[in-house]
């Protein structure tokens, strides 16, 4: 299963769910980076040290770093979702569907 890291401001249930589902997920706190205000590219670079795709719902953000330095370990960006669980089964099923996160940009949506 993929190796993902979650940016601070990503809601933990929805870890606990991709974790159950077989997956290794890092969070901020856990690596602790939480509450320094680091900057995206900087948490962008940490997780692709770590061999590790971003979850994040920062979209604009990151979508904007995927063009400026593709050379990452992946990003998956997630509209908000209350449903931690669906949000949690959309991230895998988006992951399951990749050979490799590496470089790529993947765009959860929540349902309409």
């Amino acid at each position: 299963m993929a190796r993902l890291y979650t940016d601070e401001n990503f809601p933990f249930p929805v870890v606990s769910f991709l974790r159950t589902l077989g997956h290794d997920v890092l969070t901020a706190l856990e690596a602790g980076q939480a509450n320094q205000k680091i900057p995206d590219e900087a948490v962008l670079a940490f997780a692709t040290n770590q061999q590790r795709t971003v979850l994040t719902g920062n979209r604009q953000d990151y979508i904007k770093l995927h063009r400026l330095l593709p050379d990452h370990a992946g990003i998956i960006v997630c509209t908000a979702d209350l449903n931690f669980e669906r949000l949690a089964n959309r991230i895998h099923a988006a992951i399951v569907m990749e050979k490799a996160l590496s470089g790529k940009l993947i765009r959860i949506n929540r349902p309409a």
